[in-house]
């Protein structure tokens, strides 16, 4: 994309970067790139994108050079390609073929360092062959991700592993080829003894390929969460028309969308998708955009009037002049909009990261010491050298790599069992922090059907219902079924109706029990000459000052009734408010819909702050302002119009009853439509995240109490093993409790 800004061009290009491993990583490459001069760069670790805005005196290519210089790779967007529609995504192979390949060979490792029964006379070197791929080849992400952060001064988990999985393997070389552990018969023995040992006979073979396993294992877990961190741009840009019929030489032929042109104009049957944005040149019909704009109730268009592509034609034909097409749509960019809020959310720094950036540098100044300290006590090059690599071996805790992955694994698992999906790990960091809630009104506080709100007659009620409903049972528009749903359920079987006919834009007409009968405005009653008595305007003007569409029924000449209809609140919405106010959140009502119905819903279901007759830009914007008042902003939406802010929030929950985009673009998925899911959502956020926060305690709390040991020299194989499988075992164990976890509802 160009611009022209203050006399110059300006460009804009999203890069794909490869190679980071944790948040720090996306922070570097952005200052990098944002010392060049006149660029400004975001990079999202969670979707491995830059979007990088740059003049004209600097090139895409000097832009790949930059980040590949700090250490990564970078790709530029590929031209689009026809698409054939049996393509099929194909994930990457290479993170699961590298984990099956290391635990097929570690499995052999462990069990044989383990059970001494079983170490013939070789063992040992067959482990070296078994252990030897799993450390370098297995291994190479970690490696490489260290050796990227060592260049740069910085030390996370990745600084940790190689360094524990590199001295555990350099060392048992060592000890086969300069020490004992090679000679022919040697056994480890099974003991848990604290005694010095001699560390040219020690192997951590078993340490270095079972930490990198367990490692490889997380990250593949936590890998599959994110794999479709894209797939919210495909999915809406998926929600528009294929093909389209198209009007050209007064002949009506259907053509893919791609071929439609400025000026092009089209039909929309009733039902069909309008396949971009344009203005009505024949036909009156009621369009269902609430999918885009919130609105719950269908707009009446006629000719003149503009409508947006892949919104739904409800009622009758249309022909419509293309405006706008491709990537200048409203479609096209609210994609743009979903791809910039996913751009610009803060990607959260992995607590091991955070943890390991201490403990690494305490680490190695702690091998340092012990290797000092035992030079100058006169203990020998060997005894200094094997506690000082020994202190390296016992702080790599191989539990670490799961700490994380079995919490989520388990807490996703029981989340599904209550129809709430979670993403990935870097979610469950947001909810600790999360103070204000933002709800979509439209689908997600109510049901996004229209439903009978009232009935205000002249007379008997039910008579007024029962005619209103036979007449409007033969019509298709959303409040006509709302009317017709409504007596069928409270009457039974409605009488038929005879030459019906529909005033577009206005009401329907017909006959009722040999009565002509009227439904529709205020104007099409004016129409034909019936008056309408003062208390029933009066009750239509009360209707539709709450944000509801009211209807006038007459019958023989006279005004009979008012009929309201609304969007109704579902019945657990002022239930879930208060809950999500017990767990200390702020609700904030966001609608695109009209201020009058938005006031009359959040004083339903209990929220004093309310933000209505928004766009879905102006969605973004309100939760960016929230963000820089400092709250930390929640977004509950499940329309398409809600996609991009649900991607800009802090933490995006999807209705699971809504689109796909929202779904995708959300962090949180409850696949109910129940708002008290939300709740439950937060509630198993929060206590998944202690879980991890728990399990990353233990998995250095294990292995830190063995440090004085290796320190001192008494640390022996069997000591570091239990170690590694003790701090496993209590971590798989603690995850395991989230299977307790209690919905509320």
């Amino acid at each position: 994309m160009t611009a022209t800004t203050g006399g110059a061009t300006v460009r804009e290009v999203e890069l794909s970067i490869g190679g980071m491993t944790c948040a720090s990583c996306a922070a570097r490459i952005e200052r990098k790139l944002n010392k060049v001069d006149g660029v400004t760069a975001t990079v999202n670790y969670a979707t491995e994108k830059a979007r990088v805005t740059f003049p004209g005196s600097v090139t895409e290519q000097d832009l790949v050079r930059v980040v590949e210089a700090t250490g990564y790779t970078a790709e530029l967007p590929a031209p689009p390609a026809p698409d054939t529609g049996d393509t099929p995504e194909v994930p990457d192979r290479a993170p699961r073929q590298r984990l099956l390949g290391s635990l097929v060979l570690t499995v052999p490792v462990v069990a044989l360092a383990m059970v001494p029964t079983w170490q013939f006379t070789y063992w040992q070197w067959l482990s070296l062959a078994l252990a030897s791929p799993v450390v370098v080849w297995g291994a190479w992400p970690f490696h490489r991700a260290a050796w990227v952060n060592l260049r740069h001064g910085a030390a996370t988990m990745d600084t940790l592993v190689s360094l524990g999985v590199g001295a555990a393997y350099l060392w048992s070389l060592y000890a086969l080829f300069l020490g004992t552990a090679g000679t022919p018969g040697m056994r480890h023995g099974f003991t848990l003894t604290v005694e010095r040992v001699s560390g040219t006979g020690n192997l951590y073979l078993e340490v270095a390929a079972g930490v990198t396993t367990f490692l490889l294992a997380g990250r593949y877990f936590e890998a599959r969460a994110k794999r479709r961190a894209g797939a919210a741009l495909r999915a809406l840009l998926e929600l528009g028309s294929k093909d389209v019929a198209v009007r050209r030489d007064g002949v009506e032929r259907r053509v893919p969308v791609e071929q439609l042109a400025v000026d092009d104009e089209f039909v929309v049957r009733p039902g069909e998708k309008i396949a971009t944005d344009g203005v009505v040149v024949e036909g009156n019909s009621a369009v269902d955009a609430s999918m885009l704009t919130g609105e719950s109730v269908p707009v009446e268009v006629r000719a003149g009037d503009q409508v947006v592509g892949a919104t739904v034609n409800a009622g009758g034909r249309l022909v419509v002049r293309a405006t706008r097409v491709g990537s200048d749509t409203q479609l096209a960019q609210m994609a743009r909009l979903v791809a910039e809020a996913q751009n610009g959310k803060a990607a959260v720094q992995r607590l091991a990261d955070r943890v390991a950036g201490v403990f690494v540098p305490v680490v190695i100044a702690l091998a340092v010491g012990t290797l000092a300290f035992w030079l100058g006590a006169g203990a020998g090059t060997a005894t200094a050298y094997t506690a000082a690599v020994a202190v390296l071996i016992i702080a790599c805790p191989c539990a670490l790599g799961l700490a994380t992955p079995t919490a989520l694994l388990v807490g996703t698992g029981r989340g599904a069992q209550l129809g709430i999906l979670i993403k990935g790990p870097e979610v469950l960091e947001s909810t600790r922090r999360v103070d204000t809630v933002v709800l979509d009104k439209t689908g997600t506080v109510t049901t996004g059907r229209m439903a009978l709100a009232a009935v205000e007659a002249v007379g008997d009620e039910d008579e007024a219902l029962r005619i209103a409903g036979a007449l409007e049972h033969a019509s298709e528009h959303p409040v006509a079924r709302a009317i017709s749903q409504a007596a069928t359920e409270r009457l039974g079987a409605l009488p038929e109706v005879a030459e019906f006919r529909n005033v577009e834009g206005l009401g329907v007409e017909g006959v009722v029990d040999g009565r002509g009968v009227v439904v529709g405005r205020a104007k099409l009653l004016a129409d034909r000459a019936v008056t309408v008595p003062p208390a029933l305007d009066a009750a239509r003007r009360a209707a539709e000052a709450k944000g509801w569409t009211a209807v006038l029924l007459a019958w023989d000449g006279e005004a009979r009734a008012v009929l309201s209809v609304r969007d109704a609140v579902k019945e657990t919405s002022a239930e879930a408010v208060r809950e999500l106010r017990a767990l200390g959140l702020r609700p904030v009502l966001l609608t695109g819909d009209n201020e009058a119905a938005a006031r009359a819903v959040a004083a339903e279901v209990g929220i004093d702050e309310v933000i209505a007759e928004v766009l879905p830009r102006e969605k973004v914007e309100v939760v960016t302002r929230l963000q820089r008042e400092g709250r930390v902003v929640a977004m509950v939406g499940d329309g398409v119009n809600d996609a991009a802010a649900l991607a800009r929030a802090d933490l995006g929950l999807a209705m699971g009853t809504g689109t796909d985009v929202a779904i995708e673009a959300g962090d949180l998925t409850l696949v109910r439509g129940d708002l008290r899911a939300a709740v439950d959502a937060i509630r198993l956020a929060r206590r998944t995240l202690g879980t991890i926060k728990g399990n990353l305690f233990w998995a250095f709390a294990y292995n830190v109490a063995a440090l004085p040991l290796a320190a001192l020299g008494l640390l022996n194989p069997m000591i570091a093993g239990a170690a590694m499988a003790l701090s496993s075992v209590f971590v798989v164990s603690n995850s395991l409790r989230l299977r307790g976890f209690r919905s509320s509802i």
